[in-house]
């Protein structure tokens, strides 16, 4: 089961991309979170964790890139792992962005059920927030 969220944006495929790979800054839109670093930069492999506002600490992993473009970071579960992606669409009538959530491994279906509900609850004030904070930081004079 895939949860996902797409917000189009007068905001540039550059911005949106500078707002989701400042790690340090995720907590500013992110509301599920209150700390999240990078131990090196923004590349494939980069390893980093977050902290969630429940008091969790987990470990993730940059798995997929195409810079300036998507990723997606994996974190591991019990039996599964959580995988999140991030894509940028440079279209014709604007800048569309999407958030993906999904879970692979034999207990993967247990945690969509348990956290499934969560992410669909979360996910499109966390798109409006990146979207907000964009396009206010995209009409500051240069």
């Amino acid at each position: 089961m895939i949860f996902s969220h797409t917000v189009k944006t007068s905001a540039s495929p550059q911005r949106i991309w500078e707002i989701w790979t400042d790690v340090k800054n995720w907590s500013d839109w992110d509301t599920e979170l209150i700390d999240s670093y990078l131990e090196s930069p923004f590349t494939l492999e980069a390893k980093g964790k977050l902290t969630s506002k429940k008091g969790g600490v987990t470990t993730f992993r940059i798995s997929q890139l195409v810079p300036g473009k998507s990723y997606t970071f994996q974190c591991q579960l019990p039996l599964c792992s959580l995988n999140v992606s991030r894509i940028i669409d440079n279209r014709s009538d604007g800048t569309y962005f999407t958030h993906k959530v999904w879970f692979e491994g034999i207990s993967a279906f247990v945690f969509s059920l348990i956290l499934g509900k969560q992410f669909q609850n979360v996910l499109p004030t966390v798109m409006e927030n990146v979207k907000r904070i964009a396009e206010t930081a995209h009409k500051l004079p240069q």
